[in-house]
């Protein structure tokens, strides 16, 4: 198999609680443009798959002009909501659309996820491989707060001893914002996330997965602040 990166990404065209997301302007250009120029502004990334079932919506909202950039028109089979993330990387694989050494899987609604993050997280993956310490790794959100069940019982605190919230013991949120993997991996689990993954947290600002109304308000001003900063 080449040793190769390849940045897998999923965009379809259908979004039931943000109609049309992926192609809303957000601070001036496509929800997916975003993603897409970060991924090919990272030099070890050899080859970016964007897997759609909107083909030709895409190429006249307009794509980056780079030949590392592939648009791969997503089976009929494997179309439709209840089609899973693990799914479609199950067909891209079985088609030879991924054949690479390193996966590395995001998707448009993660529009600020920096390319310092996609190198860090590389390496990591290179690393805990390397070492035999992991087979994947996965961002998280880092939690230190009292949560609870919703029958009202604590999930990881005690309400009678008040510690500090920085004493508790931290939980971990799944992002969605960036798997890393290979194929071996991914078949030995069945999914994006192996049977030895590893955690890799991400900034708060960049873990924002666009997936409510009142996450795209959020972004919007996330998006307006990045624009000022870039100004100065």
């Amino acid at each position: 198999m080449p040793s190769t990166v390849t940045a897998y990404v999923i965009l379809k065209g259908h979004s039931e609680r943000v109609p049309g997301k992926n192609f809303r302007s957000l601070g001036g250009r496509p929800l997916y443009r975003w993603v897409l120029d970060t991924l090919l502004s990272v030099a070890a990334i050899e080859r970016v798959v964007l897997d759609t079932d909107v083909a030709d919506r895409l190429r006249d909202a307009g794509l980056p002009e780079d030949p590392r950039l592939t648009l791969r028109r997503r089976p009929l089979r494997l179309c439709g909501d209840d089609v899973t993330a693990n799914t479609l990387i199950a067909g891209a694989l079985e088609d030879g659309a991924l054949d690479s050494d390193t996966l590395m899987m995001t998707h448009p609604t993660n529009p600020f996820l920096s390319a310092g993050t996609l190198r860090a997280a590389l390496a990591t993956f290179r690393r805990v491989r390397a070492d035999r310490s992991g087979d994947s790794v996965f961002t998280v959100t880092r939690h230190q707060t009292r949560f609870y069940r919703e029958d009202g019982s604590p999930v990881n605190h005690d309400p009678t001893k008040l510690l500090p919230t920085q004493a508790l013991e931290p939980w971990f949120e799944e992002n969605s914002n960036l798997y890393l993997f290979d194929a071996e991996s991914f078949e030995a689990s069945g999914s994006r996330v192996g049977l030895r993954p590893v955690l890799y947290e991400t900034p708060q600002r960049e873990s924002l997965d666009i997936d409510t109304p009142g996450d795209w308000a959020m972004a919007e001003v996330i998006a307006a602040q990045l624009g000022a900063e870039s100004a100065q």
